[in-house]
């Protein structure tokens, strides 16, 4: 399978959203006041941990795209 430019660049964007929403997502989590159990925090806490590894896999498959095609095309 041949990514294009596109390709690359929707990729990148994606893992740069998801390092976005989910490191505000982490400070609300840090700055929660309120009495959560244990497992709330667990629970939520893999899950920023699983996007972010998502994260730079999607982000290194998008510069890996972009830049086979950028020696594609120079």
């Amino acid at each position: 399978m041949k990514f294009e430019k596109k390709h690359a660049l929707t990729l990148i964007a994606i893992a740069v959203w998801n390092v976005l929403t989910y490191a505000r997502f982490t400070k609300a989590l840090i700055d929660t006041e309120e009495a959560r159990p244990t497992s709330y925090f667990v629970a939520h806490t893999v899950l920023i941990v699983v996007n972010v590894i998502i994260a730079g896999v999607l982000g290194t498959w998008g510069v890996k795209a972009l830049k086979a095609n950028r020696s594609v095309e120079g």
